[in-house]
């Protein structure tokens, strides 16, 4: 069963949606986290609309925040229970992204998902999955999932930036470095960024980085 994603969203300045930045949490956090993000990148994205989905189950260590799958080394759910939690994030995050497009009246080419942490995973796991390639996945502090499968489960091809701090003490920045040979190894075109003196976190220099490669890859003069 597909579960309903609550979701915040933030219309585009100028009125009129000509793309969608699609924000993915992390562990503990909510939809809100990121969506102030909006904030700062709107002014240079004037026809996005920003829209930020709070993970499907609330989270077993933060019950305030949520999650889209338990993480046994933090909760200690066992690894079966995560990689369940994890495909039916799969569907649910499948299902919210498609309802998106629809609402908005956008192709997919006009996509870019967000990701920060937790939802880095989901959307480097999601993402080459979908029959559609989006115009972009931007990843910080995150990791990939199953990077063995991914050559062989990977449909369609975008752009990736990945984005880590250089002092993350939740997820190793050698992360960034794993991900990005998984996904040029699939035929991924990668780029990547390292925030110097940051943990897990997105520092001003990162967040520049991320908005010039979206304006990039959405074609925004």
């Amino acid at each position: 069963m597909i579960r309903d994603l609550k979701s915040g969203r933030r219309a585009a300045a100028s009125g009129q949606a000509k793309s969608v930045v699609v924000f993915l949490h992390g562990y503990g956090a909510d939809g809100d986290d990121l969506l102030g993000l909006a904030e700062p990148l709107a002014p240079h994205l004037p026809d996005t609309v920003f829209v930020a989905p709070d993970a499907p189950e609330p989270c077993v260590n933060n019950p305030m925040g949520y999650q889209w799958f338990p993480i046994p080394w933090l909760d200690g759910s066992s690894e079966a229970v995560a990689e369940q939690a994890m495909m039916q994030s799969v569907q649910d995050l499948n299902a919210y992204l498609d309802g998106v497009l629809l609402e908005e009246g956008l192709t997919p080419d006009r996509m870019v998902l967000f990701g920060f942490s937790q939802g880095t995973m989901m959307s480097l796991h999601v993402a080459p999955r979908r029959p559609d390639p989006v115009a972009a996945v931007v990843g910080f502090s995150g990791r990939i999932l199953q990077p063995e499968t991914l050559a062989e489960e990977a449909v369609s091809k975008m752009p990736v930036l990945l984005v880590h701090g250089d002092q993350d003490e939740v997820v190793p920045p050698h992360s960034l470095s794993e991900a990005g040979n998984a996904l040029q190894e699939a035929g991924f075109e990668v780029y990547a960024h390292v925030m110097e003196g940051t943990g897990h976190g997105i520092a001003p220099d990162g967040l520049s980085v991320a908005l010039a490669f979206i304006r990039e890859k959405l074609k925004i003069a």
